[in-house]
C-alpha cells in the first residue's frame, strides 16, 4: 500500500465508531480539516447533558436540550458511514486515491454499513422518543398545581 492510500473500509469503520468526534474526517483530510474540528464540540456538549441527567436527575431541563444533540451527532456519523460504505470503489478511489489502482472493498465495509444502519436507526428513534417525551411532559400540567384544594394554590384566581 502506498503511504497516501485512503481505505474506504477504514473510513467507514471510523465513521461508525468515532465519527461523532470527526475521526473519519481527520483520517481522510488531515488535522487541518475545518469540518472535522466541528464534530467534537456538539458531541461533548451532548455528553455533558448525559452527565447532568445522571447527576441531577431526569427533571434537569438543560439536559433535555443537550442530550438530543449527542443523538443527532451519532446519527450524523452513522449516515456518513453509510454514504462512505455505499460509494462505488471507482468513485471512492477517484476522490480519495487519484492516480492509484482501484482496490476492491470486501465484506468488512458491508458489515460496517449494516452496523451503521442499525446504530443510526436506534440513535434516531431514541433521540426522537426522548425529545418527544420531554416535550409532552413539559406541556402536561402537574396534578398538584391543578388541585384547587391544595393550600399552595390558594392565590389562584379560581380557588375557593
Amino acid at each position: 500500500m502506498s503511504q497516501n492510500y485512503k481505505s474506504k473500509t477504514i473510513a467507514t469503520w471510523l465513521a461508525l465508531l468515532l465519527g461523532s468526534f470527526g475521526l473519519h474526517r481527520f483520517y481522510l483530510y488531515g488535522l487541518s480539516d475545518k469540518w472535522g474540528w466541528l464534530h467534537p464540540w456538539p458531541t461533548l456538549v451532548g455528553l455533558y447533558g448525559v452527565q447532568r441527567m445522571d447527576l441531577l436527575g431526569q427533571d434537569d431541563r438543560l439536559a433535555w436540550i443537550l442530550i438530543p444533540i449527542l443523538g443527532l451527532m451519532l446519527v450524523n456519523a452513522a449516515i456518513t458511514g453509510i454514504v462512505y460504505g455505499l460509494s462505488s470503489d471507482a468513485d471512492w478511489n477517484a476522490k480519495h486515491n487519484p492516480d492509484q489502482t482501484i482496490r476492491p472493498s470486501g465484506w468488512a465495509v458491508i458489515i460496517a454499513v449494516i452496523a451503521c444502519v442499525m446504530m443510526g436507526g436506534i440513535c434516531l428513534m431514541s433521540t426522537i422518543a426522548f425529545s418527544a417525551q420531554r416535550y409532552f411532559e413539559n406541556q402536561v400540567e402537574s396534578p398538584a398545581s391543578a388541585d384547587p384544594t391544595n393550600p399552595a394554590n390558594s392565590n389562584l384566581p379560581n380557588s375557593k
